[in-house]
C-alpha cells in the first residue's frame, strides 16, 4: 500500500497493537488508516515509541518533545531555543529521555514529577537505554557517557575512543555496547572489563544497526549489502569476522530492521528499494522493487509480518514482509 506524505520521512513505527505510524518532516504524525495530528510547528527530527507501547514521542525543531496518539497530540517537555534531535524510551523502566546539544533529560512516564538533567562536555547524538531500563548511554565526541537513568546527581562512566560517535545501542543481553562513529566504522565495548572492539571496514557511514534472533546477531547498514555481526557466545564480535547478505552493486543500505526473537532482517537502499530476508533460510526478496529516493525510515511489525519504509522525498509504503 503506498503513500505520498510530500514530506521527508523521518520515522516509521508499529506499536504495541500493530498500528503503523509515520513521523514526517512536515510536523505531523500520520496513521496507516488516514487519521494524523500536527505534533510540532517544524519538522520532526527524532521518534521513539512511548513506553506505554501507545502512540509516538517525537523530537522537534521547534525545541518540544511530543507525545503523539490518534486524537491529539501533548507536548511533554520543551527545550526553548534548542533542537530537540535525539530520544529514546525503555518499555522495561517507564523511562523515555531526549537530547537537546549538550544535555539529555530523562523522565518517567508514570511520574510527571521527574525530570534528571545529564550534562555533557560535547553534544549528544545518540541514546539508547540498556535492557533493564535503568541505565542509558549518550554517544558523544570521545565515546560514550553511560548514566544511572534515575539518579539526579551522579557523574558518568565514560568510555573513551577517539573520534565523534552518533550512534549507540545496548546489546539485548546488557553485555555490549556499540556505537558508530562520524568515520566509516563502528567502535563497540564489552562492559565487564571495558575491553574495546573496533568494527571497521565499511565504505560508507552507519546509519542504522539492529539486533535479531534473540540478541545472537547484529545488522548494520553502511554497505552494499546488510552487514551481520555475530554476537553469540562470551566474547560476542571480538575476533570474529562479519558475513554481508543482499549485496548489491551500486548502492548502499541506508536503513536495516530486524525481530528481536527471530532472524527476519530487512534493509532499505539508498537506490529506494527495500528487501527482505530470513538469515536462517538464506536469500532475499525484493518487497519494494522500483527504483527511487534513499530510504530514510524502515520499521518492522512486533511479529516481523509486516513491513513499511518511507524515503528523503516522502514516499512511504506498507506490505508484507513474508
Amino acid at each position: 500500500m503506498p503513500f505520498a506524505f510530500d514530506a521527508y520521512v523521518t520515522d516509521a513505527r508499529f506499536d504495541r497493537s500493530g498500528a503503523l505510524m509515520f513521523a514526517l518532516g512536515d510536523g505531523t504524525v500520520r496513521w496507516e488508516d488516514g487519521s494524523q495530528v500536527q505534533a510540532h510547528e517544524g519538522a520532526i527530527l527524532c521518534a521513539a515509541a512511548h513506553p506505554s507501547g501507545q502512540g509516538l514521542i517525537t523530537g522537534g525543531d521547534d525545541g518540544r518533545l511530543a507525545w503523539s496518539r490518534k486524537g491529539g497530540s501533548e507536548v511533554l517537555a520543551e527545550a526553548k531555543g534548542r533542537w530537540i534531535d535525539v530520544v529514546a524510551s525503555s518499555r522495561a523502566s517507564g523511562l523515555f529521555a531526549f537530547a537537546a546539544g549538550r544535555e539529555v533529560v530523562v523522565r518517567d512516564s508514570n511520574n510527571a514529577k521527574m525530570a534528571n538533567s545529564l550534562m555533557h562536555e560535547r553534544t549528544v547524538a545518540g541514546l539508547d537505554f540498556d535492557p533493564k531500563g535503568r541505565r542509558i548511554a549518550a554517544a558523544t565526541y570521545g565515546g560514550a557517557a553511560l548514566w544511572y537513568a534515575g539518579i539526579a546527581e551522579q557523574k558518568p562512566q565514560m568510555l573513551k575512543w577517539a573520534g565523534s560517535h552518533v550512534l549507540v545501542a545496548f546489546s539485548p543481553d546488557g553485555r555490549f555496547l556499540i556505537s558508530a562513529m562520524q568515520e566509516n566504522e563502528l567502535h563497540g565495548w564489552k562492559l565487564a572489563d571495558g575491553a574495546n572492539m573496533r568494527m571497521g571496514g565499511y565504505p560508507s557511514k552507519v546509519k542504522s544497526l539492529t539486533f535479531l534472533d534473540r540478541g545472537r546477531l547484529m545488522a548494520t547498514a553502511g554497505a552494499a549489502g546488510a552487514v551481520i555481526w555475530p554476537f553469540g557466545g562470551a566474547s560476542g564480535p571480538m575476533g570474529k569476522q562479519a558475513a554481508e547478505v543482499g549485496f548489491q552493486e551500486g548502492t548502499v543500505v541506508t536503513r536495516v530492521a530486524g525481530t528481536p526473537d527471530g532472524p527476519r532482517l530487512a534493509a532499505g537502499l539508498s537506490d529506494g528499494r527495500v528487501w527482505t530476508a530470513d538469515l536462517g533460510a538464506g536469500g532475499v526478496r525484493f518487497v519494494k522493487a522500483e527504483k527511487g529516493e534513499p530510504i530514510s525510515a524502515l520499521a518492522l511489525s512486533p511479529d516481523g509480518s509486516r513491513i513499511a519504509w518511507g524515503d528523503e522525498a516522502g514516499n512511504a509504503g506498507v506490505g508484507e514482509a513474508v
